[in-house]
């Protein structure tokens, strides 16, 4: 398992990209003209070098704070045999982070990975992290997405709809919600961080896929998504249009649920 041991923090200036509009009491969000880019970590309570990129990662995008990003941290489960299940650990998000290699054509699957817009980001190896996520959301958008969540016990249904403008862009494109929260604490017991208190924020709980686009760009989801019994504070849905063979990221969109009641 190839590892990145050593990872610095940096600080981060950029530009946000356009605020989504609040819609219908706060349960419906539209992205705007600007990108919102999407930040992927892959990372696991078992795996020594993890820790300081799960700090970077809340550091660099506070819970509490703006969007600036639309940010998921996938828990892996192969450090599991190690000594120390993770306990927000998914084959499913092992298996996402293996396609995301196969189609951009990496050699090795590690942790901690970091991935800006579907593709590998430096900001872990010293990199200047902060000049291309202000990049990427500088740019216009090339998807549009609008999403509505609804609160109800022990769920939460959603409805999205996006539309990718552009013809070249359409080609495999679709829509995936995911469902996240924050405020983690785990004191590990056993395994490579043996004696360490980890903190997790944007831990990815549940994710959803929609249809891909259809010949004018258009595309929708609806779903329901389980509220995890052992949930954390400050959930969001993170909506995104991704070229499922690529993995290259259109757009991304955040909705605090916070918003929408109880």
């Amino acid at each position: 398992m190839n590892t990145i041991r050593a990872i610095p923090l940096i600080a981060l200036a950029w530009c946000t990209a356009a605020p989504a509009q609040i819609l219908d009491g706060g349960c419906k969000v539209e992205s705007g003209a600007r990108t919102l880019p999407l930040v992927e970590l892959y990372t696991s309570e078992g795996c020594d070098s993890c820790p300081p990129a799960d700090r970077w990662l809340s550091r660099t995008f506070p819970a509490t704070g703006p969007a600036r990003a639309g940010v998921l941290a996938f828990h892996v489960d192969y450090w599991d045999r190690l000594g120390w299940p993770d306990r927000f650990a998914k084959h499913e998000w092992s298996q996402r982070q293996q396609d995301l290699a196969r189609a951009t054509r990496s050699a090795s699957v590690y942790t901690p990975q970091l991935t800006l817009q579907g593709r590998d980001l430096d900001a872990l190896r010293g990199g200047d992290g902060a000049g291309e996520i202000g990049k990427a959301a500088d740019a216009p958008a090339r998807a549009t997405i609008a999403l509505r969540a609804v609160r109800e016990r022990g769920r939460i249904v959603v409805s999205a709809t996006a539309q990718v403008p552009q013809a070249p862009d359409r080609a495999g494109a679709r829509i995936v919600v995911a469902y996240t929260d924050s405020g983690h604490v785990t004191d590990v017991k056993r395994g490579e961080n043996r004696g360490v208190t980890l903190s997790h924020d944007h831990v990815v709980r549940a994710l959803a896929k929609g249809g891909s686009a259809d010949s004018s760009g258009a595309m929708s989801l609806a779903a329901t998504l389980p509220v995890p019994e052992e949930s954390g504070k400050l959930p969001r849905i993170v909506a995104f249009v991704e070229r499922e063979t690529t993995r290259e990221v259109l757009q991304s969109l955040e909705l605090p649920l916070d918003l929408c009641g109880r």
